[in-house]
């Protein structure tokens, strides 16, 4: 059995009480059964209307659908999406949806982003061609699909062709009643002393109701102590068109065949505890319906589990649930049959006994609570299958992507998320998250940013101007640094007291890049003075990390200082001992099928590969340089979805050396050192497959991944935070951000770079 997941809001679709429908008691019951079963979840529904005016329903009702309001689908399903739904279970019946065959569910399932659970109430033999088309795509939208009979499970197989493996069998739910002497109720509906045949539900014709009536005088000739209750209210849809013609015509054959005594009519709907009462007041339950095809019955569910004989017709579901002596089946339309099945049990009492009592034990597994559970853990499995093949949702709403496009660089959000101190670590959606404060690699990357567009608006003057977000970034990392330990403190709350004395040494590494960046390639000579300071003291200290990826960092950062200081000896030796640590853990590290530093992927993986790529290039050391591109190469494989698509490692577990990579949450920060990584290698080496490769995983920001939804704003330069196998995370902090613009900003210096290297070959021409 799968681990039951831990959902905090699972949405639920279909009829809702107190629309009057079979449908709609089922959609409740299981809304319901769910929400008491696992409190720690949310459960909400959204309900179809068949009416313009709706229902009263209860606040558990989120949203309403007007069943043929096309526009509606779309909305609801912006707001499952909008509240971030982990999971939807649907209940299918062709004729409670809009369009031809219910097909503008459809439009609806396209466009959610969660995973999806169909309960299926009608599973038909012979579709017609829409009918099938719409079950073949609700199959294909689906992640599970639920049937409540091993016949349905057939059906699905033979008729549709899906696989057994993404069917669940979940029996039809029932309220736990106990098992009770009939006699216990008989009083309340004025039948005391009386043997009572029962038969519930919506009145419709289909239901053969006439044909228990047509049985009775049989029945009563051998049991004159006996009365038929038919309890229902006339299905809403055949009141409007029929009115009560259909229970005239039974009361008029009751009054015709001289049985009208012992016919009691119940016109109404009733709750949930009164229902229980008549169940429980029935000697014996009787389903006469008509039609072969039917898949489920709630009635027979509901009066089987509270331990009824019963007597049915052998529809589907009946046949399946009354086998091995569990009740009664008699022929289709056949009162004679009826009458010597009743005339059977009330006659020989301890078989009618012993078939109670096995419909009673075998019930227990059919309880809601039980049902509940099942629900949930085939919400873990459509959650798992999501996660191992998830879909594209959506077409890419907000960018026409080219293979010349590129979005224009926006500092909206960039802006939003800074004030005078720095940048604030998180977002709530695109809003700053203050309580979460700031930290030095937030503030380190940014300020890489501003250096990066300010090189960039020298080129182009559509680039936004931050140059005075960079002051305000270096002054946050001066603020940072500890001169005492030589190292950056990296948290901060936002009164502006720091988390810890010595903060972690990817920070410090991320630091130091700023740092040599500033040093490297700004204009600005405060900028310059300030990061050298910084730059001489904290640079020793990581020859004593033992982090790869902070000797990564100091590797980039050295590489950017020696463009303006190739001659410094000892950061040249410092580069040295860094790069023959990295090298060495990738020679012991790396084997069949395994080309890497460790026996984990995890974050920011790229930052490796770039710093051998780096230094085996301007050490001129052949056999580092071709380690840089061997993992880089590796890397890109293994983070290669079958489409085609950038697929980063998951941070939910990453991907351990022979066991199964984490495809989610897929984080921007990869996708970003990554970008960085292949142009590199593309500077390099002039190979083509770098450039497209760069490509590539840059578009993964624009919605070329494996949900086919985009994470960059082009509108304000926001990013979101992530990649759920479900959805993406909303919220828009600043390493999302900071990863996206510098991605960009790194593709569109790069186009700039080739631009003018064909300008300048032009003109040499």
């Amino acid at each position: 059995m799968e681990p039951i997941p831990s959902l905090h809001r699972v949405a639920f679709l279909g009829n809702y009480l107190p629309r009057q429908c079979g449908l709609a008691t089922f959609t409740t019951d299981v809304c319901e059964s769910v929400a008491q079963a696992f409190p720690e979840t949310q459960c909400l529904a959204l309900a179809m209307n068949d009416r313009p005016e709706g229902y009263t329903y209860p606040p558990r009702v989120r949203f309403e659908i007007p069943q043929q309001e096309i526009g509606a689908y779309h909305r609801a399903a912006d707001f499952l999406n909008t509240n971030e739904v982990e999971v939807l279970c649907v209940q299918h019946e062709y004729g409670i949806y809009g369009g031809d065959c219910g097909e503008h569910v459809l439009e609806l399932l396209r466009q959610t982003r969660m995973p999806v659970v169909t309960t299926l109430h009608t599973i038909l033999t012979d579709p017609n061609p829409t009918q099938r088309r719409v079950m073949m795509e609700l199959s294909q939208l689906s992640d599970r699909l639920v049937t409540m009979t091993q016949k349905g499970v057939n059906l699905l197989k033979e008729v549709y062709g899906l696989p057994e493996e993404k069917i669940d069998l979940i029996p039809h739910g029932i309220p736990d009643m106990p098992f009770v002497d009939p006699n216990y109720y008989k009083d309340k509906f004025g039948v005391e002393g009386k043997t009572v045949l029962l038969t519930f539900g919506l009145l419709s014709p289909g239901k053969g109701i006439e044909h228990c009536i047509s049985a009775m005088p049989a029945i009563l000739e051998k049991h004159p102590n006996v009365v038929y209750i038919v309890l229902g209210a006339t299905h809403p849809h055949v009141l409007k068109h029929e009115g009560e013609a259909y229970r005239d015509r039974l009361k008029a054959m009751a009054r015709d065949l001289g049985v009208k005594d012992a016919v009691r009519f119940f016109n109404q709907f009733v709750s949930l505890e009164d229902l229980k009462e008549f169940i429980g007041a029935a000697d014996i339950y009787i389903t006469p319906y008509l039609n072969a095809a039917q898949i489920t019955s709630g009635t027979l569910a509901y009066s089987f589990g509270a331990g009824k004989a019963v007597i049915s017709t052998p529809y589907w579901h009946a046949q399946e649930l009354l086998a091995d002596d569990r009740g009664t089946l008699v022929p289709f339309s056949d009162p004679p049959a009826i009458a010597a099945a009743v005339d059977e049990m009330l006659t020989n009492e301890a078989h009618r006994h012993q078939m109670r009592k096995s419909a009673y034990l075998l019930s227990r597994g059919m309880i809601w609570p039980e049902t509940a559970k099942k629900y949930m853990e085939s919400f873990a499995r459509a959650c798992a299958a999501r996660a191992a093949r998830p879909r594209e949702t959506f077409a890419l709403q907000q960018l026409e992507i080219t293979p010349d496009f590129l979005p224009p660089v926006k500092a909206d959000h960039l802006r939003a998320m800074s004030d005078s101190t720095g940048m604030f670590q998180h977002a709530i959606f695109n809003v700053p998250n203050f309580l979460e404060g700031y930290t030095t690699d937030d503030n380190a990357r940014a300020y890489i940013l501003t250096v990066l567009l300010d090189e960039l608006g020298a080129r182009d003057p559509h680039t936004p101007d931050t140059s005075a977000l960079g002051s305000t970034y270096l002054a946050f990392l001066w603020n940072a640094f500890n001169s005492q330990t030589c190292r950056f403190r990296n948290g901060m709350r936002v009164e502006g007291s720091s988390l810890e004395a010595v903060g972690s040494e990817d920070s410090h590494g991320r630091a130091l890049w700023a740092l040599g960046t500033a040093l490297g390639r700004t204009e600005d000579e405060g900028h310059r003075q300030l990061a050298g300071r910084l730059f001489s003291q904290a640079l020793p200290e990581t020859t004593k990390f033992t982090s790869p990826r902070a000797w990564a960092f100091t590797i980039l950062s050295i590489h950017e200082y020696l463009r303006r200081f190739s001659g410094d000896r000892e950061a040249n030796r410092v580069r040295e001992t860094l790069a023959g640590k990295l090298l060495g853990l990738y020679e012991r590290c790396h084997g069949e099928n395994w080309e890497w530093f460790e026996d984990i992927l995890t974050y920011d993986n790229a930052i490796l590969p770039h710093a051998l790529l780096l230094t085996g290039h301007w050490t001129h050391r052949p056999d580092v340089l071709e380690a840089g591109l061997r993992s880089l190469r590796w890397l890109l494989e293994v983070q290669t979805s079958p489409n085609g698509c950038f697929s980063p490692i998951g941070s939910n577990g990453f991907y351990r050396r022979g066991e199964e990579r984490a495809r989610f949450d897929q984080q921007p920060l990869e996708a970003a050192s990554t970008v960085g990584a292949c142009l590199e290698a593309y500077r390099i080496t002039q190979d083509a497959f770098w450039q497209e490769k760069a490509r590539t995983v840059y578009e993964w920001f624009l919605g070329r991944n494996d949900l086919g939804m985009p994470l960059y704003d082009p509108r304000t330069g926001g990013c979101r935070d992530g990649l759920h196998a479900n959805r993406v995370n909303q919220n828009q902090g600043a390493e999302s951000t900071l990863a996206a613009l510098l991605a960009l900003a790194e593709m569109r210096l790069a186009r700039v770079a080739s631009t003018e290297a064909v300008g300048s070959e032009t003109r040499a021409a």
